[in-house]
This record gives C-alpha cells, sequence and structure tokens, in this order.
C-alpha cells in the first residue's frame, strides 16, 4: 500500500512539472497557428496626386478589397503629380512582386503599364483608355494585363448645361493641363460641341501650378464662362483658380464635383467612391481567380448626377433647375 501511494505520488509530480514547462514563460495564451490556406494578398496603389476626387476613388477601392481580403497588405503611394514619381512607384511595386497594381489617374496607369507586362493592372479615375494607352479603334477591351473603370461622364451634356445655365454666352474658356491626356480629350469633344452651336471658344493650359493663377487671370478677361474637364493638376489647383474666377466674376461649369466644390457653379459628375469601389470588386474578381484581366472590358460610371454648388450660385444670383442636388 505504502508502496502504491509512492507511485501515485510520483506520477502527480510529474505530471505537474510537464504542466508547467508547457507554458509559454507568460500568462498570454499561446497562438494558434495560422490557418492553412489563407491568402494574403499584396497590392500597389499609385495615386498621382491628393485631391478629393482621386482621395474617393482610392478609399473606395481600399474598402471593397478590404471586404474580400481583410488582411490584404495594401500600399498606397501618392506620386505628388509629379509623372516621372509614377514611375518610381510603379518599378517599385514591380521590385515588391505585388499581386496587383491599382493606378489611380491617366499617368499613374501609363506608369504602370511601361514598368510591367505581367502583374495585372487596374486602372480608374482615367477618362479614356484608348487615348491613354495610344489604342487607335478602342472597343472598350484592352487585351492584356490592363483593365479598370473610366470617369467618363457625357460631355456633350455638360457642354450644354454652360448654354442651359447661362443662355446669353457667347464665348466659353476652357482650362487645363497640357501634361494630360485625357484633359485634351475631353476639351476637344467639348470645344467641338460647342463650336457646333455657334460658340467662340477660347482654350487655355497650364503645365504645372506654377502658372495657373495667371493663365487662368488671363482667360477670364476673354470670356463669359470657364469650363474645367476631369484635370487633375487642375483640381488640386482649384481654390487659387476660385480665388481667381470669383474676382473676376466669371462662373465656372466643372467636370466633376470636388473641382465644383471648390469653385463652380455646377456639374454633371460621377461617384468617385464608386468608382474605387467598382475598382475593387474587379481586383477582387482576378485575385480570386474568378475573371482574367485580359478579358475584362472597361467599366463606366452609369448615372451621373447633376449637382450645384449653393454658396457660389448665390454669389453670382443663379438659380439652377430642380433636378440638380446640391453639393454638402
Amino acid at each position: 500500500m505504502k508502496k502504491l501511494f509512492v507511485v501515485l505520488l510520483s506520477v502527480l509530480i510529474l505530471l505537474a512539472m510537464a504542466g508547467c514547462s508547457s507554458g509559454s514563460g507568460n500568462d498570454e495564451p499561446a497562438k494558434e497557428p495560422a490557418q492553412e490556406g489563407t491568402k494574403v494578398v499584396r497590392i500597389g496603389v499609385s495615386q498621382l496626386v491628393q485631391h478629393a476626387a482621386l482621395d474617393a476613388a482610392t478609399q473606395g477601392f481600399v474598402d471593397e478589397v478590404k471586404k474580400a481580403f481583410p488582411d490584404a497588405d495594401i500600399t498606397v503611394s501618392n506620386a505628388s503629380g509629379d509623372a516621372a514619381n509614377c514611375s518610381t512607384i510603379a518599378q517599385g511595386f514591380v521590385n515588391d512582386g505585388v499581386d496587383l497594381i491599382m493606378a489611380n489617374a491617366t499617368p499613374a496607369l501609363q506608369a504602370a503599364v511601361s514598368a510591367t507586362g505581367d502583374i495585372p493592372i487596374l486602372g480608374t479615375s482615367v477618362t479614356e483608355y484608348g487615348v491613354a494607352l495610344g489604342i487607335d479603334g478602342f472597343n472598350g477591351l484592352v487585351g492584356s494585363n490592363v483593365s479598370g473603370t473610366s470617369d467618363l461622364a457625357p460631355l456633350d451634356q455638360q457642354a450644354q448645361m454652360i448654354l442651359d445655365l447661362f443662355p446669353e454666352t457667347k464665348t466659353v474658356g476652357i482650362i487645363y493641363c497640357s501634361n494630360e491626356a485625357n484633359s485634351k480629350y475631353q476639351v476637344e469633344v467639348v470645344s467641338k460641341t460647342l463650336s457646333e452651336k455657334g460658340i467662340e471658344v477660347k482654350e487655355a493650359s497650364f503645365t504645372d501650378s506654377n502658372d495657373i493663377a495667371m493663365v487662368c487671370e488671363d482667360l477670364c478677361d476673354q470670356v463669359d464662362v470657364i469650363y474645367i474637364p476631369t484635370d487633375n493638376q487642375a483640381a488640386s489647383c482649384a481654390e487659387t483658380i476660385a480665388n481667381v474666377v470669383l474676382a473676376k466674376k466669371v462662373p465656372v461649369i466643372a467636370g466633376e464635383e470636388g473641382i465644383c466644390s471648390l469653385c463652380g457653379i455646377a456639374t454633371l459628375t460621377i461617384d468617385y467612391y464608386q468608382l474605387g469601389v467598382t475598382t475593387g470588386q474587379m481586383a477582387v474578381r482576378i485575385l480570386n481567380g474568378e475573371a482574367k484581366i485580359e478579358e475584362m472590358p472597361i467599366q463606366y460610371f452609369e448615372d451621373p448626377v447633376k449637382k450645384y454648388n449653393p454658396e457660389i450660385c448665390d454669389m453670382f444670383g443663379v438659380t439652377v433647375p430642380e433636378d440638380f442636388e446640391p453639393i454638402e
């Protein structure tokens, strides 16, 4: 009996020692191993410049991707409006071996395309992909490692908005950055539309933020109304434009809501956050292997909205029709 008691006691002591040695050395529970098969995707986002429209598109993209891949490693890099920086950013993503590149704005897309023909590239906030990528007779499908979403709003309707709100208009000025291919495209379409309606059009281009105030001031002295397309450099300098046009009392019709919120009377605009969401949905399908990017056509935003800037409308004494929504 005594021997049995000694044996049992020895067993209990050994079990207690084993329990102590299995601890992690602190009070935290041991971490469970990562779930087998969990996919951590790596995405590089190249954004040309920070302004309301591009910021919203990036946020919509990130939010949508995170729904499908909560642990996604998404790096967002801002090129500060410099196309050369876009090239550096794109090459860095290629060197890092990311699974997908999202290029926000035309120069960012062009840089990504130059950097890789293998990694899937999704563009967003790009007006016309055929113009951006030099594709003649573009049919909506790039057919390579590139697809994405377009921020093109009906340009003929934007041109008509000028005449509907300011029927006495005889001369329209268009201000844009000469470095942006898709800005030139919009200018050509709007100029042609207005010219066919008997309106004189004066085009004024700038190269960077240093000369936009002077260019805008000179244009204001020659025109009745100014039109600004979805131009990234103009958007990033919208406050500078506002200082000039408000002082000169020249109304502005803008190509998108962000520009209009700072210096415009009205716009026919798309929702850039939702554009980013659509781009994110495309990314999820590619990363999940549900779709091949070379078979994905460019997606366009449906149902653009007429919006107006209440504060600036009051300054100019402009009353817009009831189908316009206020910019909040």
